[in-house]
């Protein structure tokens, strides 16, 4: 963890407070109906959560179009067609309920986290990339559990 910029580490743990909130307001009814009455019925629960992590799944494939600027070739022509593939599976995968949305995303952050694995392993994203990705990857997907049980 050493090696991954703090400005990049700071953010990354930042982004995850609405996947932290949605989670707590899961957990802790009187939160949720308190987030309700003050911020709108979009910012607490399984709203927050479904919909910022289809947002966060969208940004993250326009990182990983940034990464395929750096190949060429055959390489570069894959790599523009898997960074996608994030923000599809956002758009299609999140309808059908709270509980099945909540499984759709965390199949998708687990499979956008095998895309920063390749993505890191040809050579395209920074050396501590998948430190900094790991991290995040899992509290994400520990604060959908929740959701989904």
């Amino acid at each position: 963890m050493k090696n991954i910029p703090r400005a990049a580490l700071f953010l990354g743990l930042a982004g995850l407070a609405p996947f932290f909130w949605g989670a707590l307001t899961l957990l802790r009814p009187e939160l949720g109906q308190w987030g309700q009455m003050t911020l709108g019925g979009r910012f607490v629960g399984p709203y927050v959560q479904l919909f910022y992590g289809a947002v966060i799944l969208s940004f993250m494939s326009g990182v990983l179009w940034g990464f395929a600027t750096k190949a060429t070739g055959q390489t570069a022509t894959a790599s523009y067609i898997l960074s996608v593939i994030p923000a599809l599976w956002a758009f299609f995968m999140t309808g059908g309920g709270p509980t099945t949305a909540g499984v759709n995303l965390i199949v998708g952050f687990l499979g956008l986290l095998m895309l920063d694995w390749h993505f890191w392993r040809l050579g395209l994203a920074p050396p501590w990339w998948m430190h900094l990705r790991g991290l995040l990857t899992t509290i994400v997907i520990i604060t959908f559990l929740p959701l989904v049980f």
